[in-house]
């Protein structure tokens, strides 16, 4: 439920014709200009290690994006961007549907009791996140567009008959995130919850005729409500505990009972992890259905036929699936899964199969159909890897190393998972890089990194990838920890780290990168400001630089979400917190070598907060390398700029971290 998207850039922002750190006249800066993209101080990448990259920057996955009958929709990147496919059996031929120039986001396949036949998919433009909703009829091959074409819209819903249609969007005032809901036999739509800030469509009656629906807060505050369709009467459910954190929620299939997934308070006991709960208002019959389960559960589907409910559980990141029978609640047998991530679950339209998308370290997402009675598991996908030999790949190992503060008089230890290279020869220490997420309530996961995989195989860096405080997955205390003023302590986790790091005998303590994007691109430099002893290079990618202007500077419409996990930059305390932390007033401390990627459209993070920090850094006679896409945003989606910016990183580890021995490919 947690939204991940949001903003717009300010108009002082959009009038300037040349980025700042680019109109400097400092002789340091060289600049070059290739279509959409700007880079500064980046040196040419050599042919070599374009060759050498090549194979690890064609893997690509394939996500299920819905049924469609006995065919299934799905995503995946054949040119530049990700587009949806259909494919009719398994490790069938792939359809091409969609071919835009951008990405599409969410889509949503018409419900098989419907008359429709096609699916309802977002684009934006350039990354900027005003994503419109549009129709795809199959039949017909023609595209519709569902959406005013100005604001952003998000978390397409249909009823289960088709006959109505729900979303999120902002276009009343640009601010508040409201629900509407359309007749999508004629396309007639109006505001159904306009209530005040973020709010989510989670599930339709089976009559259609109400709506279950969530207003987020916060990573740990979210409120839930019924709405009836037809009157628009909104009805606030009560939250045992007053605050408590919601995902799934949805009809059970009598219509009146509900399953969710929620932390709150079960009899006035604070619960640290999301369980999946069952509730009928009417009997008043409660039920928690993972109550031995010391872990998150991240999702919930439920069949069409109402016989069966499938969910996930983040066990230290690793992602389980279960399905239950209904009305019993009995466990149903399984086939034996792969160890990874389990998402993306859907019921096929006789609800005998379940369609899931798999990934694991050493794998790339791919569809895997289960079926139920035969407890057997098929594949419908098969991605490529580049022609690389998986059997190569390193699996990742979980580690846990000790932090600065205690839990129960014991020193609190934080998670991360260690991509080691292979056949390190005795004696020899290698270089690592530490890859921080954002969020930053995210979790860092074993999934498929081929930048691990490059680095572990090709150039024998070793990379970690830790969890530190603040982070979803273990649990509503740790997650909180980091909170408001506490924020630096998080960054003392990555000192810890620092310390684990040179008590390893194959890792090199003197040779030590740290890398990560938005609130991870905070991390970056706040890790350079305080240890630029330790470490010797960062790479900040689309990150937040000075807490203040960022709040001041991301979209209206994200502002108060960003504030309840910050803090408020109008509280005068909290406002000198922020002085005392963004690494924009201490650029003067940050002495690492430092590349600042950054796309133009980010609504989240304004581009302002890179080219600050560049001009910062460089002002004190620091280098810094600096690349800006005018048509990306919060993250580059296209391969073009992808490839670029993944061989210039190579490029900048090399240089800048591995050392001159190994800095050539092939060595």
């Amino acid at each position: 439920m947690t939204p991940r998207f949001s903003t717009l850039l300010p108009a002082l922002l959009l009038a300037c014709a040349l980025p700042a750190a680019a109109q400097s006249n400092s002789p340091q800066v060289k600049r070059e200009q290739v279509g959409n993209r700007t880079s500064e101080n980046i040196p040419a990448i050599p042919p070599a290690l374009m060759e050498q990259l090549n194979r690890y920057q064609n893997t690509r996955g394939a996500t299920f994006a819905g049924w469609n009958g006995d065919c299934m929709l799905i995503s995946t990147r054949f040119a530049e961007t990700a587009q949806a496919h259909r494919v009719c059996q398994p490790l069938g031929m792939r359809e091409q549907l969609t071919f835009y120039a951008e990405p599409l986001a969410a889509i949503e396949a018409a419900p098989a009791a419907s008359k429709l036949d096609g699916f309802v998919f977002g684009k934006d433009v350039g990354g900027n996140e005003f994503w419109q909703l549009h129709w795809f009829d199959l039949k017909t091959r023609a595209t519709t567009l569902l959406s005013d074409g100005k604001a952003r819209n998000q978390g397409p819903l249909f009823a289960h008959d088709g006959s109505r249609f729900a979303w999120s969007s902002t276009a009343r005032n640009g601010k508040d995130t409201d629900l509407w809901v359309m007749d999508f036999a004629t396309k007639k739509s109006r505001a159904l919850v306009t209530e005040g800030g973020l709010w989510n469509a989670m599930d339709f009656s089976p009559d259609g005729r109400q709506l279950l629906v969530m207003k987020y807060v916060s990573a740990a505050e979210a409120y839930p409500g019924l709405v009836d369709v037809d009157s628009g009467k909104l009805t606030m459910f009560p939250v045992d505990g007053g605050k408590a954190s919601f995902k799934g929620f949805k009809f059970a299939p009598d219509g009146k009972s509900v399953y969710f997934i929620s932390n709150e308070q079960i009899d006035d006991r604070a619960q640290e992890f999301h369980s999946l709960r069952f509730h009928n208002p009417a009997t008043g019959k409660f039920e928690v259905l993972t109550a031995s389960t010391p872990w998150d559960v991240e999702d919930l589907e439920i069949a069409d036929d109402g016989r069966h409910l499938a969910y996930t559980t983040n066990e230290d990141g690793i992602y389980k699936l279960h399905v239950l029978a209904l009305p019993s609640h009995k466990p149903v047998k399984l086939p034996e899964l792969p160890i990874g991530l389990v998402v993306n679950l859907g019921f096929s339209p006789d609800g005998k199969r379940l369609a899931v998308t798999m990934n694991s370290a050493t794998s790339p997402s791919d569809v895997h159909v289960v079926d139920l009675g035969k407890a057997s598991l098929t594949r419908w996908t098969r991605s490529e890897v580049g022609g690389l030999d998986p059997a190569k790949f390193v699996a990742p190992t979980l580690v846990h190393y000790p932090t600065f503060d205690t839990v129960d008089g014991k020193p609190r230890m934080i998670p991360a998972f260690y991509y080691r290279p292979a056949n390190v020869p005795a004696g020899k220490r290698i270089p690592v890089v530490i890859n921080i997420h954002g969020g930053p309530e995210g979790q860092s996961l074993p999934t498929f990194n081929p930048t691990a995989q490059f680095l572990a195989n090709e150039l024998g860096v070793a990379m970690l990838l830790p969890n530190v405080r603040g982070s979803e997955g273990y649990g509503k205390t740790f997650l909180d920890l980091d909170n408001a003023a506490k924020r630096e302590d998080s960054v003392k986790d990555i000192g810890a780290l620092l310390d684990w790091i040179g008590q390893q005998p194959e890792l090199d303590a003197s040779r030590i990168g740290v890398y990560g994007g938005s609130y991870g691109g905070y991390m970056v430099l706040s890790s350079l400001m305080h240890y630029s002893d330790r470490i010797k290079a960062g790479i900040d990618v689309v990150g937040i630089s000075h807490f203040g202007t960022f709040l001041k500077n991301t979209e209206s419409y994200r502002r108060d979400l960003r504030r309840a996990e910050y803090g408020d930059e109008r509280d005068p305390q909290m406002a000198q917190v922020f002085e005392q932390i963004s690494p924009l007033n201490h650029a003067d401390r940050i002495a690492s070598k430092l590349f600042v990627a950054q796309g133009k459209n980010d609504p989240r993070v304004p581009y302002s907060e890179a080219e600050q920090i560049v001009k910062a850094v460089r002002g004190n006679g620091q280098p810094v390398w600096y690349l800006l896409f005018d048509d990306e945003g919060h993250g580059f989606r296209k391969k073009s700029n992808v490839d670029y910016f993944g061989a210039a990183s190579i490029l900048f580890w090399q240089q800048n971290l591995i050392g001159a021995e190994q800095a050539q490919p092939g060595s």
